[in-house]
C-alpha cells in the first residue's frame, strides 16, 4: 500500500449554466487538460493524485497526460493518467471515487491498458487506498512509495 498525503492547491471551481436538460452542475479546472470539467467523485480524485504527481514526486506536467483514448482490440476505452519518461508510457493510474473500492476489476482494467501501452508501473488510488506495482521479468512487485522520475 502506498500512502499518499496530498498537497494543497488553490483549486478553481465554478458552477456552470443549467440547460432545458440538465441542473447546474459543479466543476473545476484542470490545469493538466487546460480545460473546465464535471467535478464528480472521481475527478475529485484524479485532480487531487496529479496534483501529487506535480508537486510530490515532482513528475514533470507536461508529461503527464489525462483521459485519453486507446484501442484495447476493437474497444476504444480511456485511462485517468498515464505518465511519460523517455516518450514511452512509463506509469498507468487508475482512479475510482472514494468510496469504490481498488477490486481485482480495477486490477484487470490496468493490465488491459497494460497490454496495449506496455508501461512499467501500475497504480489504483481511490484517494484514501492507493496500490501499486512495478513490472519486471514480467512479473508484478508491489510498490510501497511512487518511484523517483529521474
Amino acid at each position: 500500500m502506498i500512502s499518499l498525503n496530498y498537497p494543497s492547491y488553490p483549486f478553481k471551481l465554478r458552477k456552470n449554466e443549467a440547460t432545458k436538460k440538465d441542473q447546474p452542475k459543479d466543476q473545476l479546472f484542470d490545469p493538466f487538460r487546460k480545460k473546465w470539467v464535471v467535478l464528480t467523485p472521481e475527478e475529485w480524485v484524479r485532480q487531487n493524485i496529479l496534483q501529487y504527481l506535480a508537486q510530490v514526486v515532482n513528475y514533470p506536467p507536461a508529461l503527464i497526460a489525462v483521459e485519453k483514448s486507446i484501442q484495447l482490440g476493437e474497444l476504444t476505452k480511456r485511462f485517468d493518467i498515464l505518465v511519460y519518461k523517455n516518450e514511452k508510457p512509463w506509469m498507468i493510474i487508475e482512479c475510482k471515487e472514494a468510496n469504490e473500492k481498488i477490486s481485482d476489476n480495477t486490477i484487470s482494467q490496468l493490465l488491459q491498458y497494460q497490454q496495449v501501452l506496455e508501461a512499467e508501473f501500475l497504480i489504483a488510488s481511490n484517494g484514501h487506498e492507493t496500490i501499486g506495482a512495478q513490472i519486471k521479468s514480467g512479473k508484478l512487485h508491489a510498490l510501497q512509495n511512487f518511484p523517483e522520475y529521474l
